[in-house]
């Protein structure tokens, strides 16, 4: 079993972090992350320099205290938030060789992100282990929009490791209390250009590599042909991480092209709506058919009365201690214990999943 040493940490590979964008994991507190046996959590630092803002994290004594959770944080740059809010609709903001400059929801004022300024906010937060600002596309985005994306990426990437090592040396930084610092690969669905802008990464020295982009296609199925490519493209030492990924099929296809890192709102988001995660009991062969696999709907009315578990070995608090029965009136009586119960198994599915793929990978 491989692992990432970051600091005062040994994280065991490959590992899922679920997003913890605003600084927690919604309806769960960090206690409740440790129960079910999470080991990192992914942040957002583009979110949390303007809620609650990072003067406000820095005076609570960074993100560790201000969140309660002491595993590791990885922290996202904010690449991906442009893509998704800004490409979609300009009204938000824009993007140039400078940066993003965005408008803050409520606010007309303009601030202007750059590679630089993530890296200051990363590390100002305290975060363990940093990404570098990136300029995310489409894999439908015409060959042109590839290439600056790649372009930019490959030129904000040098200055994010410029201002790294900067903060590092300001900070009078010892080496083993450093935080690692990942780039995103970027180049859609053009493999010529995935390729020079993994090349351009790996000369600049980073510790760790994201894949970079949406990873699934118009009908949402995943990009296996470019996810192998990407992957093939750096040297095994490297730790790569599957940015976006958390559906648990998806999650082991990715594992067997060689990812190592995973992160996702999906078994959170799909715990609150009502779409449980449970293994099948008829096969528990982690194969890529997903067979193993299938998704338990707590509306359904058959679950009025069921007493057996959501998954089969399922650890979380209402697989081992309460009925489903019990789950589903919550459910219908809207209480938040719904919400908290159901996210715990979701999480303690994907961590269990992470268990086994340790153990057979």
């Amino acid at each position: 079993m491989n692992c990432l040493s970051v600091r005062a940490h040994q994280l065991p590979l490959p590992v899922f972090m679920p997003d913890a964008t605003f600084g927690y994991v919604r309806t769960l507190s960090a206690a409740d992350l440790k129960s079910v046996g999470l080991e990192a959590v992914m942040m957002n630092a583009f979110h949390l320099m303007q809620k609650p803002g990072t003067t406000v994290i820095n005076a609570l004594g960074g993100l560790q205290s201000f969140s309660g959770w002491n595993g590791l944080i990885m922290t996202d740059s904010g690449g991906f938030q442009a893509y998704s809010l800004i490409r979609q609709n300009p009204k938000f903001g824009s993007l140039n060789d400078k940066g993003i400059v965005f408008f803050p929801e409520g606010s007309q004022r303009k601030l202007l992100l750059t590679p630089e300024k993530s890296i200051q906010i990363q590390f100002s937060l305290g975060s363990d282990i940093l990404i570098s600002l990136d300029d995310c596309t489409d894999i439908s985005a015409s060959r042109a929009e590839q290439e600056q994306s790649v372009n930019r990426t490959l030129a904000w990437a040098k200055r994010a490791m410029q201002e790294y090592d900067c903060q590092l040396a300001s900070r009078k930084t010892a080496p083993s209390e450093r935080p690692l610092i990942f780039g995103v690969i970027q180049g859609g669905g053009e493999a010529d250009l995935r390729k020079k802008c993994a090349e351009g990464l790996l000369e600049l020295g980073f510790d760790g590599f994201g894949f970079g982009g949406w990873p699934l296609d118009d009908d949402s199925n995943l990009l296996i042909d470019i996810l192998a490519i990407t992957r093939s493209l750096v040297p095994r030492q490297f730790p790569i991480h599957a940015l976006g990924i958390g559906h648990p099929v998806s999650l082991v296809r990715c594992f067997n092209l060689g990812y190592e890192m995973f992160d996702c709102a999906l078994p959170t988001r799909d715990a609150r709506h009502g779409r449980l995660y449970a293994m099948t009991e008829t096969n528990t062969n982690l194969d890529e058919n997903g067979k193993w696999f299938k998704f338990s709907y707590i509306n359904n009315e058959d679950n009025t009365r069921r007493e057996k578990p959501i998954s089969p070995g399922c650890t979380c608090p209402v697989c081992s201690q309460l009925s489903v029965g019990f789950l589903y009136h919550l459910f219908k009586m809207r209480d938040a214990n719904y919400a908290r119960l159901a996210t715990m198994h979701n999480l303690t599915f994907m961590t269990q999943l992470i268990g086994r793929l340790r153990n057979n990978g």
